[in-house]
């Protein structure tokens, strides 16, 4: 079992022993989602903590959009019980990047692609492949592909 998911057990106990019921609804719900993405596919599997990390990302995504769209729809009261849950998943993510330490991440990656043959527009797919294990739920991933492309441009 992964460390990560361990940690997310176990503070599910405390939540449960606190009677902390957001934190608790929570963790259940990332264990749930954790536990599908084990058991999605052909076969089984325990997840690594970058895996786990991945999940927990996703999750972070789906309550930031629901938070926006109750905003949008006059429903304040469901817009703050999302950031709410998005607090605590955050709790679990790696710090976030920089600007700096993505541009710097992404000028490593052209300078790498260009070092290959690769240049201008046509070499997003490579710059992207190297880039996104580095950025893996530490940045926005429409964020990194607008800077990659604007990287390329250049």
């Amino acid at each position: 079992m992964s460390t990560l998911k361990s940690t997310l057990q176990s503070d599910l106990q405390t939540a449960m022993k606190a009677k902390e019921t957001l934190r608790m609804a929570t963790l259940r719900m990332v264990i749930a989602a954790i536990n599908v993405e084990e058991v999605s596919g052909k076969e089984a599997k325990q997840l690594s903590d970058a895996e786990v990390i991945t999940v927990l990302g996703r999750e972070a995504k789906k309550r930031k959009e629901s938070a926006v769209a109750y905003d949008e729809a006059a429903r304040p009261e469901l817009a703050a019980a999302e950031r709410a849950e998005l607090d605590i998943i955050s709790s679990y993510l790696p710090p976030a990047l920089s600007d700096d330490e993505l541009v710097d991440i992404i000028a490593q990656a052209v300078a790498a692609a260009a070092a290959a043959g690769q240049t201008g527009p046509s070499a997003m797919g490579a710059v992207m492949k190297t880039v996104t294990p580095q950025v893996a739920g530490r940045a926005d991933g429409g964020a990194v592909a607008a800077a990659v492309k604007a990287a390329l441009s250049q």
